[in-house]
């Protein structure tokens, strides 16, 4: 159902609008949030890790492609927020709603399936991939405990989305808080069998994380449809409107089409690392979750730029647009070499956060080199990623980081981690050279700015 036409509510001005100041009022809250998303895999692998190096090297693969899986489905639910912000930008507050039900409609009903059948063929396509054999029944397990909380995770994602396109990063974040706590002391009982609960060990760790997905759901849902909510935005219950979904789509499909093919190539990667051995994938298990840590703080300014550009563009402001994207380099990468240098300052005191595994702190210790240069080149692809996608261009991006994921990423993983034998380390180094390209292809498509003549 289309919202009603309704006359234009005027904009207020901002103060500096754009500007770092701003910036960080939206952030701060979407980067807690995040880092307490973040906190709460990384209670999954520093617990899990308790169980051995098998069971933390499962986690990190089975988690990989759990997320592959999800990726598509959770890029289109971005494609929410540029519709949401851009309509409150615009003055039109009560178009917002609407977009969120036409985003659910398109996007958590496949998802549901696309995920349960996915966990439904996970062990099979075990086989076909064939990691070391210890991982083979850990993985399957945590994937089928996963896949308990798709339906709520993907509806937790749209609400987030409007949420945020409306400027309320707030409530998002309070809504994690608690589910993190659930997930912590689920963890904790599931896991080891304490508090009366059943020892599941892996799939304990999965089953805590999908219970919390719940409850994460269900809280912003409440906040969706709270009274002055539903007044402002019409978040009442909207009807399919296939027409909607189809505008919607064609800007949320290249967001899931470059999520998910992105995705599907850094699993075939740690498909790679797997096949080396169980403490080569526990090592880089232990250094993607200590990066999700500091990226997620990146992805909290990425969510902020992406509102800003979309608010201003729909203000007519591209000036007050293109200066957001700028405010968003200088606070992100300056929070990402502060990252990278706490890698390069402790890494064994980083490592042992999750295992004390002799093997495991061997291999991870150089990794953490390379991680400092790819969490720095990382944000600057992401930062002006999310510009871009706030902005609405969302197809060149799509094409430029395919081409770049598959025809620069896997080769040169390959190239300097087997063929110039530099195992696990020089497959990481491929990784840096792909998110160098990336970031620099994305920093010159907003700074040419064609995201000005794009229209949703």
């Amino acid at each position: 159902m289309s919202a009603a036409v309704e006359t234009p509510i005027p904009v207020p001005a901002v103060r500096d609008a754009g500007g770092v100041r701003e910036l960080v009022a939206l952030a701060w809250p979407v980067i807690l949030t995040n880092l307490s998303s973040t906190l709460m895999m990384v209670a999954d692998a520093a617990m899990v890790g308790r169980l051995g190096a098998a069971a933390l090297g499962a986690v990190g693969y089975a988690g990989i492609w759990y997320w592959t899986a999800l990726s598509g489905f959770t890029g289109a639910s971005n494609g929410v927020q540029t519709f949401v912000a851009q309509a409150d930008g615009a003055g039109e507050p009560r178009r917002c709603g609407a977009w969120a039900w036409q985003g659910w409609y398109a996007i958590v009903p496949l998802a549901t399936l696309g995920l349960v059948a996915f966990a439904a063929g996970f062990a099979p396509l075990l086989a076909l991939l064939a990691p070391d054999a210890a991982l083979r029944p850990l993985a399957a397990d945590y994937v089928h405990a996963r896949a308990l909380g798709a339906p709520a995770l993907m509806t937790a994602m749209v609400l987030a989305a409007f949420l945020r396109g409306v400027g309320d990063t707030r409530t998002p974040l309070y809504a994690m808080i608690a589910a993190n706590a659930v997930n912590l002391v689920l963890n904790y009982g599931l896991i080891f069998g304490h508090l009366g609960l059943p020892a599941w060990g892996v799939y304990g760790s999965g089953f805590a994380t999908s219970a919390a997905e719940w409850l994460y759901a269900g809280c912003l849902l409440i906040a969706f449809r709270r009274a002055a909510v539903a007044r402002r935005y019409a978040t009442r219950a909207a009807a399919p409107d296939a027409a909607a979904m189809r505008r919607l789509a064609r800007t949320s499909a290249p967001i899931a089409g470059q999520w998910w093919l992105d995705m599907l190539a850094f699993a075939a990667f740690t498909t790679v690392v797997a096949r080396m051995g169980t403490s080569e994938m526990a090592a880089t298990q232990a250094m993607i979750s200590l990066m999700h840590l500091s990226l997620m703080v990146i992805v909290g300014v990425q969510v902020a730029v992406a509102t800003l550009v979309g608010r201003y563009i729909g203000a007519g402001d591209l000036t007050a647009a293109a200066r957001s994207r700028d405010s968003a380099l200088r606070l992100g990468l300056t929070l990402s070499v502060v990252a990278a240098a706490l890698y390069l300052i402790a890494p064994d005191a980083c490592l042992r956060l999750f295992t004390s595994d002799a093997e495991v702190l061997r291999l991870g210790a150089p990794l953490l080199l390379v991680g400092a240069a790819f969490q720095i080149s990382d944000a600057l692809g992401v930062l002006n990623g999310g510009a871009l996608r706030g902005a609405g261009d969302t197809r060149w991006p799509f094409a430029v980081q395919t081409l770049l994921a598959w025809g620069l990423f896997l080769p040169a993983a390959w190239l300097f981690g087997t063929a110039l034998g530099g195992g696990l380390t020089g497959a990481w180094v491929g990784a840096v050279v792909y998110v160098v390209a990336l970031g620099f292809a994305l920093h010159w498509r907003f700074s040419s700015g064609a995201w000005r003549r794009i229209r949703i």
